[in-house]
């Protein structure tokens, strides 16, 4: 039997608390900008929910912290609560680990549109329009912990389609035992979509904005139509402001450019086009084959700075956050076989390298360097196999920069 269509809209992490991260500097031109950056992704999605003609809201966790984000990101909240209530749209809120239930303030109540959903057990409603059950929506808020507990969420069978909200990771398989038609899921800063689930389509939407390097790409919220067969449709909606890009080069891209800094200000242009107008934030991740490819690149800071300069302050800016050129494993083969200090050096390197790094020992070195704490040179003594080898590809190429009278010239100018 046929049963109603209807939409709604799927948000979930705002973390209306927390700013932009992974900058080491604040661009004046884009401080503003950045500061309401969060608030206006959020804002985007109320606004949606107000002019797209949804049933009904649907948040899944870390909205915001009250007491971190104050009463600005309350305001946005409740303001947002109240337009939709005046509309007489329903919002059902599965909070998280920042937007726990407990620290919600006693003296700001919800608007009565608003169902906060309780931390100990799951908790069914059914969604009303012009006196119709169009489906069922089940609910819960996270106990504290990062994993969802899909058993609690058992509930009598029925007939209509049903909305599953909650907050933290699970499996397909776990989800699929719910035997739900979706899972509105948060707790995922990134938009991801979960395989393999056996009749139960399942997405963690996202926060509508990226705040690092970690949650690169678009970022938004989901509309999802539902027909009148039961048929699930999800539209992916971009809002953010801001959007993080992590771009990895290569020697051969740079040679086949012939500079390093045309083929950043190239890739800032594609990024750009792509992007659709918002500002980008990049971080760059240079490799270099071998210490032949050295005269390509060129001091790492110099260079920061200049393309900061040139393509930071547009509008849109593409703001430069992190530029690092991992050191070449291998060097010259007339250095290394030079009968100098330098040849010497690039040759116990070598030999560390072929040992993969296993008699590196840190330890010793925190001695002559009495000012360290204890926690220092426990750390350094317990390095992993992959940072030792890390530390000794940097150290490697420090002591080439030392030995050979400065930093290699590193970028070509253009």
């Amino acid at each position: 039997m046929p049963g109603e269509s209807f939409r709604f809209i799927h948000a979930s992490d705002f973390h209306l608390e927390s700013p932009l991260g992974d900058l080491d500097a604040l661009p004046s031109n884009l401080r503003e900008a950045m500061a309401e950056a969060p608030r206006r992704a959020a804002q985007a999605v109320f606004e949606a929910a107000l002019a797209d003609n949804i049933d009904f809201l649907v948040l899944c966790g870390d909205l915001i912290s009250p007491q971190a984000a104050g009463p600005h990101g309350m305001a946005l909240l409740l303001d947002g609560f109240e337009k939709l209530n005046a509309k007489e749209t329903p919002v059902y809120w599965a909070a998280g680990i920042a937007d726990d239930p407990q620290k919600w303030p006693e003296a700001v109540p919800l608007p009565p549109n608003v169902t906060l959903f309780p931390k100990n057990q799951a908790t069914s409603i059914q969604v009303e329009r012009a006196g119709r059950t169009i489906c069922t929506v089940v609910g819960r808020s996270s106990d504290g912990r990062s994993v969802l507990h899909v058993p609690s969420y058992r509930s009598e069978p029925t007939d209509e389609y049903t909305v599953a909200i909650g907050y933290g990771s699970s499996e397909a398989d776990a989800l699929a035992e719910g035997r739900f038609d979706y899972w509105a899921l948060g707790g995922e800063h990134n938009r991801e979509e979960v395989e393999g689930g056996a009749n139960s389509g399942a997405l963690y939407c996202g926060s509508p904005q990226g705040r690092s390097l970690d949650e690169c790409g678009p970022h938004g919220y989901s509309i999802v139509d539902v027909d009148a067969d039961r048929t699930t449709r999800i539209h992916s909606i971009e809002c953010d402001t801001f959007r993080y890009c992590h771009v990895e080069i290569d020697a051969a891209e740079i040679t086949a450019v012939g500079s390093l800094q045309n083929l950043l200000g190239e890739r800032i242009v594609r990024l750009q086009h792509e992007s659709g107008g918002r500002h980008l934030l990049i971080g760059w991740d240079i490799s270099i084959s071998s210490g032949d490819a050295l005269h390509s690149i060129g001091d790492a800071e110099e260079l920061l700075q200049s393309i900061r300069r040139e393509y930071g302050h547009g509008s849109p800016a593409a703001w430069t956050t992190r530029l690092s050129v991992r050191p070449p494993r291998k060097y010259p083969k007339a250095w290394h076989d030079e009968d100098t200090i330098l040849g010497d050096f690039l040759r116990a390197a070598q030999k560390h390298r072929k040992a993969e790094g296993r008699d590196l020992n840190l330890l010793p070195m925190t001695e002559e360097h009495p000012g360290l704490g204890g926690t220092t040179s426990t750390l350094l003594a317990e390095v992993s196999f992959s940072s030792q080898m890390d530390v000794l590809d940097q150290a490697t190429l420090l002591g080439v920069e030392l030995l050979r009278g400065g930093k290699p010239n590193l970028v070509q100018k253009s």
